[in-house]
């Protein structure tokens, strides 16, 4: 029986109709082209969207999830200060309310006026801005309000007592926050829910990712978000093995001019893992949510 539910488990099934049910966690990885965004729907509707990808385009996948109504984002983070991760923010803000902002210190180059833009649209909307590195933690509670309360150390998404997730930050710490190489500074996010648990990488590359195994963290997860658009300089067979996704999904813009995803990742993907891979160029956004033993996918596309 224990071999059976395992099977059951991993079973993946494709449906045509959008994610509906609030009562169930969800991981939707939006098409915003060459860029990064994902969006962690928790039981209650508790919302944490990671990154908003370049530009405008964001604000389309995002009413393709929530619908025209829902105009309210618990938490937003940005992983590392770079315009394919945070630009849509600028947009986000002119037609969503967020309750808090997370990101990891840093600054992108100085005089990028869509950082600039971007920190004071957040300052004049009175929304806490809050700094997180390693061994920090979101604790996702019941909801409540809407309105999150944030300090240093962990950020509790409204006051309810009961635990509907958790995302546990791994990286960067100390040394790699301060490193020149704006990648090595990405929030690794491990998101945890009741019903299973994705890995988001920012663009984090080797060395992070090494660090992460070498220091014996716990990277399994069910969904793997590949780092850095499919790079080849990111996610090598020993960290795949440390994570061993059932689904990995590849956020990454049609015909860009990088190259990603690089063969050799996709080749290292297919030979260290038993994973399905999804691409947001190929598949347009990604929603996936566990219904019972059964992961199930819609694809824009």
């Amino acid at each position: 029986m224990v071999i059976a539910d395992i099977v059951f488990w991993y079973q993946i099934a494709f449906t045509s109709s959008s994610f509906a049910s609030a009562h169930l966690p969800s991981a939707n990885f939006l098409d915003v082209g060459q860029g990064d965004s994902e969006l962690m729907i928790f039981q209650d509707g508790i919302k944490v969207l990671t990154d908003a990808g370049p530009d405008a385009t964001v604000l389309g996948s995002l009413e393709s999830v929530l619908g025209a109504n829902d105009r309210f984002i618990d938490v937003a983070i940005i992983s590392h200060p770079q315009s394919d991760h945070y630009g849509g923010f600028n947009y986000i803000l002119d037609h969503y309310r967020v309750g808090a902002f997370i990101y990891n210190g840093r600054d992108d180059a100085p005089g990028t006026k869509s950082w600039s833009a971007l920190l004071l649209k957040i300052a004049a909307k009175n929304i806490p801005l809050v700094t997180l590195g390693k061994g920090d933690k979101i604790i996702i509670g019941a909801k409540g309000s809407g309105a999150a309360k944030s300090d240093k150390r962990i950020t509790n998404v409204n006051d309810g007592d009961s635990n509907n997730g958790e995302i546990d930050i791994l990286s960067p710490d100390q040394n790699f926050v301060e490193s020149g190489e704006l990648n090595d500074t990405g929030l690794v996010e491990l998101v945890k829910t009741p019903q299973f648990k994705v890995l988001l990488t920012a663009d984090t590359g080797f060395d992070v990712q090494d660090a992460l195994v070498a220091e014996g963290v716990d990277l399994s997860a069910d969904i793997l978000k590949v780092a850095h658009h499919g790079s080849k300089y990111a996610t090598d067979a020993t960290f795949l093995t440390a994570v061993d996704p059932r689904i990995a999904v590849i956020e990454v813009g049609a015909k860009n001019t990088f190259g990603h995803p690089a063969p050799e990742t996709l080749a290292r993907i297919a030979a260290s893992t038993n994973v399905t891979v999804f691409r947001t160029d190929q598949n347009g956004t990604i929603q996936i949510w566990r219904d019972g033993n059964v992961f199930k996918i819609v694809k824009g596309k």
